[in-house]
């Protein structure tokens, strides 16, 4: 097993792009309070920069729709559309006069997208005539990695030193992914290389259209949504070693947790940390609840760590972590006049009030 003589406060180099101060990096969370036409609100603005503020090396936004019919739910920002620009500019500028580094995830929620809310077709690799999904052509898949090139681009364009590419969670790249469902005859069906090239083509694009000093990284979901681990370490290995991601960022769920498949022996982060980085940064999210957790995660060799629970309870995080080796995030439940004091707007609440039994008292 790896170990790390780095710390939480050490500075991250990547090969685009400025330094994270710190490796800590706040994970991309649906927060539901951007305005219907995708647009950033005041409420999201202040949950953002709040985190920056508090010492998060990275700060990331939310899943950003990068096509109009790949919006997954009603409040998501947007990054489609020049309308999109100027809440975008706003924030951007304010993270970095905060001190962190700032990244948009782009993303398209593919079979996963709210028709109701869109007011389009589903699109999906596969078709699913019982859900509404048409199947994407070639051309389509085609036009929305174009999307999300051209996504990038506007990220940049208004002052982003990143974008993350959603490659995990089962939205659209992840599905082209999916084993157990994707058997298409082009060429983004069938082997790994095929099931694999939309997201690398996405990631090529982007790359050839943005600057030397733009970071670009890539989520991935190390397992499920029809990805076997075998299949995700040969993933992961190849976008580690095609010299164009700055950074991968597996989604564990938990970093304590063993693989699914009960053959493999040991922990799921073990079976990515001695792959070879060529440079680039290979961070871990999930269940990182206290000092100790992140540390760990560190010391098994990843180079950053992606917080999302105990960053929306601790707004200064890092500053807590650097001043207490000990610290341990508060247990849920909360009030919302606590939610409201680590400046979560009432969308946000209402949203972990309805997905979680145990998050809003």
């Amino acid at each position: 097993m790896p170990t790390s003589a780095v710390s939480l406060t050490t500075a991250l180099e990547l090969p685009h792009g400025p330094a994270w101060p710190n490796r800590w990096t706040l994970a991309p969370l649906t927060n539901k309070q951007s305005h219907a036409d995708g647009t950033l609100s005041a409420d999201e603005h202040e949950w953002l920069v709040a985190r920056a503020r508090g010492g998060f090396g990275l700060v990331m936004t939310a899943a950003a729709y990068v096509s109009p019919e790949g919006q997954a739910w009603q409040g998501q920002l947007g990054i489609s559309d020049t309308r999109h620009e100027e809440g975008l500019r706003r924030l951007a500028d304010a993270i970095r006069d905060a001190g962190a580094v700032s990244s948009v995830q782009l993303h398209h929620g593919g079979m996963r997208a709210d028709s109701t809310v869109t007011g389009m077709a589903t699109v999906a690799p596969w078709a699913d005539p019982d859900r509404g999904v048409e199947e994407l052509s070639t051309s389509d898949v085609k036009r929305v990695i174009d999307d999300f090139v051209a996504a990038a681009v506007r990220a940049e364009r208004t002052g982003f030193d990143g974008v993350e590419i959603h490659g995990a969670h089962g939205y659209v790249l992840c599905q082209f992914l999916d084993t157990r469902k994707n058997h298409r005859t082009d060429e983004f069906g069938g082997s790994l290389e095929n099931r694999s090239r939309a997201l690398r083509e996405v990631l090529t694009g982007i790359r050839a259209a943005t600057g030397p000093d733009f970071q670009v990284g890539v989520r991935v979901s190390p397992e499920g949504y029809g990805m076997q681990v075998d299949d995700a370490t040969t993933l992961v290995e190849q976008l580690l070693a095609s010299g164009e991601a700055d950074y991968v960022d597996l989604s564990l769920w938990d970093v304590a947790k063993a693989p699914r498949n009960t053959e493999l022996d040991g922990l799921l982060i073990d079976r990515f940390m001695d792959l070879p980085r060529h440079g680039t940064a290979l961070g871990v999210a999930g269940k990182i609840l206290s000092a100790k957790d992140a540390t760990r995660c560190l010391e098994r060799g990843a180079d950053f760590v992606t917080v999302g629970t105990a960053a929306i309870i601790h707004h200064d995080l890092p500053q807590r972590v650097a001043a207490d080796p000990d610290f341990v995030s508060d247990p849920q439940p909360f009030n919302r006049e606590r939610l409201e004091a680590e400046h979560l707007g009432a969308a946000f609440i209402d949203y972990l009030a309805d997905g979680w039994d145990d998050f809003v008292a």
